[in-house]
């Protein structure tokens, strides 16, 4: 079973279009699916237990209070996810990465939703190894998940 993905634009400092959120709905999905049918899911990750993941799309003050709040690190982050199936987001921390590596904004939103779908599915990348095997995971299915995202 696919969870649902329902993705709520809950800070108002970046303009995110509606059918962004649709977009990115619709990608994660796709994502889901996929992770769930490869070999990407770990042994008793909670990705396959969730009818439902929600991600949040948040400001840098919110990302921050959450990163202290849940991890007892300071400072805005990119990607915070939680085993119960939510995904929070750093919106702001989102469009500066991609204004650095030249990428859409959408194309990094929708990478750090691919990224939280594999932390749900077991991955880690605390550990430089841990987080080359995320990375080796992550970026195949951005390339070739985007074209349905974007179009």
């Amino acid at each position: 079973m696919c969870p649902e993905l329902i993705v709520g634009n809950n800070q108002v400092r970046t303009e995110i279009p509606e059918a962004w959120l649709t977009a990115l709905e619709k990608g994660g999905s796709l994502a889901a699916k996929e992770i769930l049918a490869s070999h990407l899911v770990t042994q008793n990750a909670p990705l396959p237990e969730h009818e439902c993941v929600e991600v949040a799309l948040v400001d840098d003050e919110t990302s921050a209070r959450v990163h202290e709040q849940f991890m007892g690190i300071e400072g805005e982050t990119d990607v915070i996810t939680f085993h119960h199936g939510e995904i929070v987001i750093g919106v702001e921390v989102a469009f500066r990465q991609a204004a650095e590596n030249g990428e859409p904004p959408l194309r990094e939103l929708f990478r750090y939703i691919v990224h939280g779908l594999l932390h749900l599915a077991g991955h880690e990348d605390e550990e430089p190894a841990d987080r080359q095997r995320m990375e080796a995971a992550q970026e195949p299915l951005v390339t070739r998940l985007w074209p349905m995202v974007e179009g």
